[in-house]
Order: C-alpha cells, then structure tokens, then sequence
C-alpha cells in the first residue's frame, strides 16, 4: 500500500491543528507556512476533512481551521480514511463485495490480515500521541 499526497499533506496539517489545540482557531496560511504545503492543496484537503467532522472553521478576522474533538479522540486512522480516496491494502481486501472472485480467492484472505494488522496499528495512534512524541523528540 502507498499513501498518496493527500493522506501525508492531511496527516501533517492535523499534526499541525492538533499542536495548537485549544488555542485560538489557525489561520490556513499559518498551517501552509509552518508544513510548507501549498495553499490550493491545503484548501482542498480541510474540506475533505471537514465534510468528515474532523476540523471546522471560523470566518473572520479571528479566524481559521480547528479540530472538532479533543487530539487524543482522532486517530491517524481517522485522519488517512478522511483524507484518501481509497484507503486499503487492494480493492479485493474491502468488505463490500467488489471483487468478483472474493468467495474463492486464496490471496484475499492474506490481504484481509494484512490490512486488519494496518488498521489496528493506525487506529491505536492518536494525534495527540503524535504531538507527545514530537514533544520528547524537540527536547
């Protein structure tokens, strides 16, 4: 599995987000200046994310981008899902049936775990575990 652009670029701006928890909202600007993402990408992928409830904005003078729960209740998990358009080891490894050789295809099942293992590792980091450690590492 490669993630593309949007899940790194998403994963970095709610790192960012998560940095300034419980602050005053981030102005879009400040999140491109401090990950050196382009501003048109960063615009798209805060919509993605705030379709899925993770970040919301507020207009204005005062205003910018914000998480919607607490860092240490979004997972890296939560992040990469929102951000990509598909998320998964192959297509054949999903539950909803699109693979028309799924009731007999041996490889399936080793995808399966695979990515049940992938899950269970991005869902168990939360973003606040991510600041935490970038915390230690700046030290």
């Amino acid at each position: 599995m490669r993630l593309s652009t949007k899940g790194r670029y998403g994963l970095h701006t709610m790192f960012e987000l998560a940095r300034h928890y419980g602050e005053d909202p981030i102005p879009l600007s400040e999140v491109s200046k401090a990950t050196d993402l382009p501003m048109g990408y960063l615009e798209q992928l805060v919509r993605k994310l705030k379709k899925d409830n993770l970040v919301d904005s507020i207009r204005g003078p005062k205003g910018g981008y914000f998480l919607t729960r607490d860092p240490k209740d979004i997972t890296v998990g939560d992040v990469l899902r929102s951000a990509e358009d598909f998320f998964g080891i192959t297509e054949c490894s999903s539950t909803d049936g699109v693979c028309c050789k799924e009731d007999h295809c041996i490889a399936r099942q080793v995808w399966q775990v695979i990515e049940d293992e992938m899950n269970d590792t991005i869902n168990s980091i939360s973003l606040q575990d991510m600041v935490d450690r970038n915390v230690k590492k700046t030290r």
